[in-house]
């Protein structure tokens, strides 16, 4: 062991099944089987997963509502050289789920930090999403209020790698409608449910018609989701002569500005985009 975290205990940041009870490592059961105190989000929850593989550490909470109590607590005890494991409901810990706190407070004082990795349903959802996986952002939970789905799909839409996020199925629908005004009815989407468990689904289709499928029957909205959206395609888009011939026939009589405006209803194309072109070709 480095000299530097001999006076100390050991953080270790442990993933654990995030549906299916077999995807657990051994290096993950040994780690919890040996640790002082195991720092759990649910107590109760945690608690079914450790019987089942005979581990008796000593157990406490870690949420999101004492989690700057408890941190101060876990720090006092790294410093006694005691060991200590995080983990959280499902999956791998602080993604979306408390630790980051006591994690700032270990780097500060060179307390060493091991992560045992393991299940993660953002990855395991963008690995089998069909959709590229080079270069991705993680933006976690749709926000719950209108205006702040909206301001986040406005910020997406223009997003070129591809996008992960979460939602509940209660707000699924909602969501999905909002976000296909900013994205498109077109844009590429898979929907993965229920990851490792019983009612595992994927489905890979365009924005409106993932809606439709989900509105066909309530039961496919049930479970926890995690959306996979293609980013914005980069190619560049060419306008049809036939949408040119009416802007040219508009602008004859109207303004550039209200020309490009009735010439985007009239064929269903972005007014930005057309304002630009037009600019670009300098047909003003």
């Amino acid at each position: 062991m480095n000299k530097k975290y001999k006076n100390f205990g050991n953080l270790y940041i442990v993933s654990t099944p995030i549906g299916n009870i077999k995807d657990i490592t051994y290096r993950s059961i040994e780690i919890l089987k040996n640790v002082n105190i195991i720092a759990a989000e649910n107590i109760k929850h945690t608690r079914k997963l450790l019987n089942v593989y005979k581990i008796k550490s000593n157990i406490i909470s870690l949420n999101k509502n004492n989690e700057n109590k408890k941190s101060k607590k876990i720090f006092s005890e790294l410093l006694k050289k005691k060991d200590i494991a995080i983990v959280s409901n499902a999956g791998t810990p602080l993604i979306n789920d408390p630790g980051n706190i006591i994690v700032k407070m270990c780097h500060k004082k060179d307390i060493k930090i091991t992560p045992i990795p393991g299940a993660c349903s953002a990855i395991s959802a963008i690995v089998s999403s069909g959709i590229d996986s080079k270069s991705f952002c993680y933006e976690g939970f749709i926000p719950k209020k209108k205006k702040q789905i909206k301001k986040m799909c406005k910020k997406l839409s223009i997003e070129k790698r591809t996008i992960i996020l979460f939602e509940t199925s209660k707000r699924i629908i909602k969501s999905l409608k909002i976000m296909k005004k900013f994205f498109g009815k077109n844009r590429t989407i898979t929907f993965s449910k229920e990851i490792t468990k019983f009612w595992e689904t994927i489905k890979k289709t365009k924005l409106e018609k993932l809606i439709k499928w989900l509105e066909f029957d309530k039961k496919r909205q049930k479970g926890e989701i995690v959306l996979i959206i293609k980013g914005q395609n980069n190619k560049k888009k060419k306008i049809k002569e036939k949408i040119l011939k009416t802007f040219k026939i508009l602008k004859k009589k109207l303004s550039t500005n209200l020309s490009i405006k009735i010439t985007s209803k009239i064929h269903n194309l972005k007014k930005n985009f057309l304002y630009k072109y037009i600019l670009k070709k300098k047909m003003t």
